[in-house]
């Protein structure tokens, strides 16, 4: 592991896609992000798998500086279950442009938003 702080955000920001969204692996959570944080991410990942039970979310870029990470990532997955009112649809979307500010504070997430492509989103 690296000493660089800018490093080990990156790094984080890589488990919480792998680990947490994509594998659901949601005790990764309090590695990740601080405790208010973890707890909402884990109330978010958790309906969103079992909507879109074969979600993925790719890295494309992520930049640091200092405390904070952004990142741009492509997440694909299959309508399997409701979501947010919606019964299942089966459609599928690909590669939805998402990009993420985080910010870090003792090697932790403590804020974080999101900019979907709000052009291009799956209509579920």
């Amino acid at each position: 592991m690296s000493d660089d702080p800018a490093d080990r955000n990156r790094d984080a920001i890589r488990r919480w896609v792998d680990e947490i969204v994509n594998d659901g692996n949601l005790d990764v959570a309090d590695e990740v992000f601080a405790p208010p944080l973890a707890a909402e991410a884990k109330r978010w990942v958790a309906p969103f798998r079992a909507s879109f039970s074969d979600v993925q979310m790719r890295v494309v870029d992520l930049i640091a500086e200092g405390d904070k990470v952004v990142g741009r990532f492509l997440c694909s997955g299959t309508h399997t279950g409701p979501w947010l009112g919606h019964p299942a649809t089966g459609r599928r979307f690909e590669d939805v442009d998402e990009v993420y500010f985080f910010t870090f504070r003792d090697g932790l997430v403590v804020d974080g938003s999101a900019r979907p492509d709000e052009v291009n989103r799956p209509d579920v």
